[in-house]
């Protein structure tokens, strides 16, 4: 019984090992579906043009591939080229498996959403004013009296339809708790639109003076 079990022991190891070998080989080829949360990436944007269209933060993608593959998948990319946008105007673009990075072997089963419609407009600059905000009213016992913001306007830049409906730039919100003379303040402008922005983020300075209230006395 013994030798039975030890003849040809090296063509039963070389056996096994080769049915081993198949087993990882068939398990490892294994085709699989994931799903996977992607961001889009522009390049070859037109330099005289800009998206004012709403695009979404993210593409949900399925993907298909071998075990092995997915398992060490770092999260893809969407990729759209611009290079064809020449005027102003809506595109439609397909996303494709030429759109997203994918290793060898994973290909993309579907994307939500298939198509983005971005609509392209011409870029243009605008001086607007500045308004002074404050992020409450003056200490207890005191009032402003004066004013003042260093520039007066700043230069926006954004989608032409955008761009022509914002009226004013405003400050951060200035604490004036501390304040009881006068104070200057060294800080950034924002637009309300979040298609336009402030052009090189132009900070301003604001001054602002205030004085004690004059007590009333009681009779």
């Amino acid at each position: 019984m013994r030798r039975l079990l030890t003849a040809h022991l090296g063509w039963k190891f070389l056996s096994l090992g080769i049915a081993v070998a198949l087993w990882m080989t068939l398990v490892g080829e294994q085709e699989l579906t994931t799903s996977a949360s992607s961001p889009i990436v522009f390049r070859n944007i037109p330099r005289d043009l800009e998206i004012s269209s709403e695009v979404p933060d993210r593409i949900h993608l399925e993907i298909q591939g071998p075990v092995g593959r997915l398992g060490s998948l770092a999260s893809p990319t969407v990729m759209l080229d611009l290079a064809s946008v020449d005027r102003p105007g809506e595109r439609t673009f397909t996303i494709r498996q030429g759109n997203v990075t994918l290793p060898p072997g994973v290909t993309l089963s579907r994307a939500v959403p298939g198509q983005l419609r971005l609509r392209f407009e011409r870029r243009i600059s605008r001086e607007i004013p500045v308004q002074i905000r404050f992020s409450g009213p003056p200490p207890a016992g005191y009032r402003i009296v004066r004013q003042s913001v260093r520039p007066t306007t700043v230069m926006v830049v954004g989608p032409e339809s955008r761009v022509g409906k914002v009226d004013f730039a405003e400050t951060d919100p200035l604490d004036l708790t501390s304040v009881v003379s006068e104070s200057e303040f060294r800080v950034h402008t924002y637009v309300l639109d979040q298609q336009v922005r402030v052009s090189d983020a132009q900070m301003v300075s604001v001054h602002v003076t205030l004085e004690k209230l004059p007590e009333v006395h009681k009779k």
